[in-house]
């Protein structure tokens, strides 16, 4: 059985934990609107305005002229989302995180020890609430696509079991948009054809998503029938360390677009040092608004872990390879392969003075963090504008 357990508003909803005095009050994580920053994550109250994660932030705040914009701390949501970690380690240690914020569990084997995989849930969900107060919602199921729509429906602060006796009746009246891979322009598309939920795409003969999707269509019509077959794959076992989103919206300026690769650079960094593993391979994906899909990738001498090399060759490859004629992006995704051992490597004696500052800071800068709290230490620049 697996849960998929996604915190609400993660980022906002860190800041209102610390600044109860924001809490009902439209407000965002993100980027300076003059440096045309980033919306990083909104709570509920700036939703209601449209306002959404990846939207630049000049945008929303015309949207919103109230607005209020808090600078992302993420060397702090790095600490506490460890601290979520620990708890999903209480319980099983096939952990796949997905980003700071959400992650799938594989319990299948925890039920005898700790009970049925609802009774998990629940005890996770209780625990963070106790010792963040912060909520997550957790959506339980026999397979991560199950799970992970399970855990949006009940958003926020939800719970939500899937029964495999029950998968089309929890399917069938979802919109085709719950379906990884249908966006705007494939949305549109079934729209034209009198389809808009999942049934009614079930209904259809399963040629018509070759037609509509391409390769991807055949993997549509295993999730529009609740079939999938990935195991959940621990960050230590891993192949490669990935994390990408998808804008609600198609996003066409570039800066915007910068900030939002930098973070997800980031996020893969900070997992790359906590599970002492250096790759030598980075990919961009970039997925349009057309639905044409990309991927770029870029080898390096040597493996690294390092925060400021990733960045420099991801904010390359995207460079190269926008703008794309009349598309916007809807999903980027970045991730690093081709892992040895950062313990066990070698000392490079001849490290370039540039490249041993930047190790010398995400590695002192892990440690105090650690050590000290989120407060310790923090960087004195944006790493969006090293490269301008």
């Amino acid at each position: 059985m697996i849960l998929h357990i996604d915190m609400d508003a993660f980022y906002a909803s860190v800041e209102e934990r610390d600044r109860p005095g924001l809490r009902g009050k439209p407000m965002v994580v993100g980027g300076n609107q003059q440096k045309r920053g980033v919306v990083a994550a909104a709570n509920y109250a700036a939703r209601y305005f449209g306002i959404h994660s990846a939207m630049p932030t000049a945008q929303a705040k015309r949207l919103c002229p109230h607005l209020i914009v808090i600078p992302p701390r993420h060397a702090y949501y790095a600490q506490i989302s460890q601290h979520i970690r620990d708890i999903f380690h209480r319980y099983t240690p096939l952990v796949e995180p997905l980003s700071l914020d959400e992650a799938f569990l594989d319990v299948t084997h925890s039920q005898q020890l700790f009970g049925e995989a609802a009774r998990i849930g629940w005890r996770i969900k209780r625990e963070i609430r106790n010792e963040l107060t912060l909520t997550a919602s957790v959506g339980v199921a026999h397979n991560k696509f199950l799970a992970k729509v399970a855990s949006d429906a009940g958003k926020p602060d939800g719970f939500l079991v899937v029964d495999p006796a029950n998968v089309q009746s929890f399917l069938d009246p979802l919109p085709v948009t719950k379906l990884w891979g249908v966006g705007k322009v494939g949305n549109r598309q079934l729209e034209e054809l009198g389809i808009r939920t999942i049934g009614e795409l079930r209904a259809q003969r399963r040629t018509l998503l070759d037609e509509l999707f391409g390769s991807w269509g055949e993997q549509l019509w295993e999730l529009v029938h609740g079939i999938d077959d990935r195991a959940v794959v621990p960050d230590h076992r891993a192949k490669s360390l990935s994390h990408e989103t998808t804008s609600t919206e198609d996003i066409t300026d570039v800066e915007a677009l910068r900030g939002w690769l930098l973070d997800l650079t980031r996020q893969v960094a900070s997992r790359l040092r906590r599970n002492h593993l250096r790759g030598r391979t980075v990919h961009l994906k970039i997925r349009f608004s057309n639905f044409r899909t990309i991927t770029r990738s870029h080898t390096f001498p040597k493996s690294t872990d390092v925060t400021q090399e990733l960045w420099n060759a991801a904010a390359a490859m995207l460079t190269m390879n926008l703008p794309f004629p009349r598309h916007g992006v809807r999903l980027l995704g970045f991730s690093v392969s081709g892992f040895d051992n950062a313990e066990s490597r070698q000392a490079d004696l001849f490290c370039e003075p540039e490249n041993e500052k930047n190790v010398r800071l995400d590695t002192v800068s892990d440690w105090i963090q650690k050590r000290f709290g989120p407060a310790a230490l923090s960087r004195a620049t944006e790493l969006v504008h090293a490269s301008d």
